[in-house]
Formats: structure tokens, C-alpha cells, sequence
């Protein structure tokens, strides 16, 4: 084994000794705690948009389906129109014929 594959062990093992140590630090701990509130918020603003969205997805939902149920609503309408019309013209040329 040569020198620069001891050193490399010997500074693996370091690094992960004193790494660790600075992992667990008190300022390290405040850092993850900050981090870790900043996300929550974050999460919080996502949730409550998605709820926003919900809403107004199902209001838009609710006022097709209005406009829908108006339109076949007239349409209807104007097939009884066009039914009763139908049979005017068919009295009258009944009574014509007459």
C-alpha cells in the first residue's frame, strides 16, 4: 500500500470522525431547525393554494353546469315551440282544405 492511499484512509477516517462531529453541532442543529421551519411554511403556502384552486375549480364546475342546464332548457323550449308551430301550420292547412 502506498503512502497516498494511507493518506487518503487516514484522511477518510478524519473527515468522518470530525464530520460527524459537525453534523451533530449545536449550529448545525439551529441550521437543519431553520431549514426545516422554512419547508413547513413552504408546505403550508402549497396547501392552502391547492385549497384555493379546489375552490374555484369547483365553482367553475357548478356554473358550466348551470349554463348547460340553461341551454338545455331553451333548447327544449324551442322543439315545443317548433312542435306547436308544426301543428298550427297543419290545423290551418287542414282547415284550408276543408
Amino acid at each position: 500500500m502506498g503512502y497516498g492511499k494511507l493518506g487518503l484512509l487516514v484522511g477518510g477516517f478524519l473527515l468522518g470522525t470530525y464530520g460527524t462531529k459537525i453534523i451533530g453541532s449545536q449550529d448545525a442543529k439551529k441550521l437543519y431547525t431553520h431549514c426545516t421551519a422554512a419547508a413547513l411554511r413552504a408546505k403550508d403556502e402549497v396547501v392552502k393554494d391547492f385549497t384555493v384552486i379546489g375552490e374555484n375549480c369547483g365553482d367553475i364546475a357548478a356554473a358550466a353546469k348551470d349554463i348547460n342546464e340553461k341551454r338545455a332548457e331553451a333548447r327544449e323550449a324551442q322543439m315545443i315551440q317548433d312542435a306547436k308551430d308544426l301543428l298550427a301550420r297543419a290545423a290551418e292547412k287542414e282547415a284550408a282544405e276543408a
